[in-house]
């Protein structure tokens, strides 16, 4: 817990600062609290990624669809795809169920619900950069060397994808006391959806048209796409773009700061009793 001196003066920057410190320890504590070790943790989170690469590797290769996939290494290309995914999915879910304003937690000042949240996003985050590190450099020692043409923007992707993952679990995060089951379940239909509807599967230049625009709506789909033309020097994005997620991580930060305070409010330790 972060002390002030009663001869501090609590200036902004002191109070940034101490909130900082907040959440960095509230992370902390969101990447062990779910397992008895960290490493469990890490390592289960890097099993999941891996069994979602194998499939879709198995997959691709028995339906003969692997021609279609970006002129470079095919594990990279479904890496990219995979870890944005995993990192929007992972940071709307821990965003969802982050300690709400009737936890015991709430009741250690200064603890309030934004730190709350900014600990499980980050926490989150932590956990999806050091499993795709760690994915990537066994690959790269083992396998293949991995090249990326352009690190910085591939990395700029990444935070973008977590980023607007945190921001829809804002909204959901703020409608959930009100319908629990309602929003729960819409939160799941959100993520089986983005299975295909995030296109990771798929080359959006090699696209008809008319599909697709069934995946234009999706800022992960604009975010994945754009992030292979910076990890692959032979491929430049020419149907989605990278403004499009920023408005859109924009609108929703918007409506779900608004619904989080106006749910806060009125949630109450009864809420559930009926629901």
């Amino acid at each position: 817990m972060v002390k002030f001196s009663a001869d501090i003066k609590r200036t902004p920057a002191v109070a940034a600062w101490g909130m900082l410190q907040l959440v960095f320890h509230g992370a902390v504590h969101n990447v062990r609290k779910s397992h008895t070790s960290a490493v469990l943790g890490l390592l289960i989170n890097i099993f999941q990624s891996l069994i979602m690469l194998i499939g879709f590797y198995l997959m691709f290769s028995y339906t003969g669809t692997r021609h279609v996939a970006i002129r470079g290494d095919y594990i990279l290309y479904l890496m990219s795809g995979i870890f944005m995914y995993m990192t929007h999915i992972k940071a709307m879910h821990a965003v969802m169920k982050a300690d709400g304003a009737t936890s015991n937690m709430m009741k250690h000042a200064p603890m309030n619900t934004l730190i709350a949240v900014g600990a499980a996003a980050l926490g989150e985050l932590y956990l999806q950069m050091l499993s795709a590190i760690i994915l990537m450099f066994v690959y790269h020692a083992l396998f293949s060397p991995v090249t990326i043409d352009e690190p910085v923007g591939t990395l700029g992707m990444l935070l973008l994808s977590w980023a607007t993952g945190a921001a829809i679990g804002m909204i959901f995060r703020a409608a959930t006391p009100w319908q629990p089951r309602f929003f729960g379940t819409v939160a799941n239909i959100y993520t089986r959806i983005n299975m295909i509807a995030s296109g990771k599967m798929f080359v959006a230049n090699a696209m008809p048209t008319v599909v697709l625009s069934w995946f234009t709506w999706n800022p992960l789909f604009h975010i994945i796409d754009q992030a292979r033309g910076y990890i692959f020097l032979n491929y430049g994005p020419r149907y989605s773009n990278g403004e499009y997620p920023v408005y859109f991580l924009l609108a929703c930060l918007t409506i779900g700061l608004m619904g989080e305070f106006y749910t806060m409010k009125r949630v109450s330790l009864s809420w559930s009793a009926g629901k």
